[in-house]
């Protein structure tokens, strides 16, 4: 399976070696001429999986890729300290010692992008994930609806970052996008980021909340100009969360933002995402509408809790040509 090492570059990562996003000064004038073609967008990546598709060792090494680029996440209300536990150990061990011997990747050191946890969870997470570079996401500012002051986002936020939090996920308040009210969403962005200080920032879009992509596109802007890390699709709690479409929409405005500045902005679809072939449609539309340089945990993240249990059941597809019960490989 030498193949497999050759053409996956999953390797020990130092996260977040990328400039920070300083942002830029509030101005209409970088999104007031987006109009969106629906139509064309949903053509665009419908016919994705027709044009594109990895097999057999190719697709072993992208699958590995895939992982190391997963926040495994969960965010139940039942979740316990041994639940948390659970996931770390999963987030430093993604696959059995078995499959990675056959693959070759035994020394690879693979381990998923980060753990993303609610605030209360964070010292058990910091507890388990000891000794290790995985970085710890906490859900922030009032997750999922967003539906507390200002102020309490702020404190929120500065408690999750003092508890050990590196990177913080936030939720904006919708109702600034669904009215237009540009300013204010960006005043609201750039607290939250001042108030993350070295924690890494992912603003949450709740694009299935948003009624045109039109809207999600300028909400993106916002964010990116207020001085987001990352943007991203999803809480994971709503009826409509991350879809090709909509990932389209975002990473051509990561795009544009990039060229206009040189900054690169991260993008994290989070919500959905559960199966392999799946993961697969989002790194091909990454790497044609980003390139390369995306291909990383430091600029790409999916937000999953299931996923790594399906790529974990292909690989062992690809190593012993057969499928194996799903429970086989629990998530955590």
């Amino acid at each position: 399976m030498t193949k497999v090492m050759e053409k996956n570059h999953t390797q020990p990562v130092q996260l977040h070696t990328e400039e920070r996003n300083p942002g830029l000064p509030f101005n209409t004038k970088y999104f007031d001429a987006i109009n969106i073609n629906r139509s064309a967008i949903e053509r665009r990546v419908s016919t994705l999986g027709g044009r594109r598709s990895v097999k057999k060792e190719f697709q072993a090494a992208w699958l590995l890729k895939a992982i190391s680029m997963i926040d495994l996440t969960t965010l139940a209300g039942d979740d316990t300290r041994g639940n948390v536990m659970r996931l770390c150990e999963k987030a430093k061990n993604p696959v059995r010692a078995d499959i990675l011997q056959i693959l070759g990747m035994e020394n690879a050191n693979l381990t998923t992008g980060a753990v993303c946890v609610y605030h209360n969870l964070i010292p058990f997470a910091k507890e388990a994930l000891k000794g290790t570079s995985i970085p710890i996401a906490a859900v922030s500012t009032g997750f999922p609806a967003g539906k507390i002051s200002l102020e309490d986002k702020i404190t929120e936020i500065k408690k999750s970052v003092a508890a050990g939090a590196t990177e913080i996920d936030i939720v904006i308040s919708r109702d600034l996008v669904l009215e237009s009210k540009w300013k204010e969403l960006y005043d609201e962005i750039k607290l939250c980021r001042q108030a993350c200080g070295d924690a890494h920032m992912k603003t949450i879009l709740a694009t299935g909340e948003i009624p045109t992509y039109t809207k999600v596109a300028k909400a993106s802007w916002v964010a990116m100009m207020a001085g987001s890390d990352f943007i991203k699709t999803s809480t994971g709690k709503e009826s409509v969360n991350a879809t090709l479409a909509v990932s389209l929409v975002m990473m051509r405005c990561i795009r544009d933002y990039y060229e206009l500045t040189g900054v690169k902005i991260g993008y994290k679809p989070a919500g959905g995402i559960q199966k392999a072939k799946q993961a697969l449609d989002y790194l091909i539309l990454l790497k044609e509408e980003l390139g390369d340089d995306w291909l990383t945990p430091d600029l790409f993240r999916f937000g999953a809790s299931s996923l790594l249990g399906d790529i974990e059941r292909q690989l062992e597809h690809f190593v012993t040509g057969r499928y194996s019960a799903g429970f086989r490989h629990p998530m955590a």
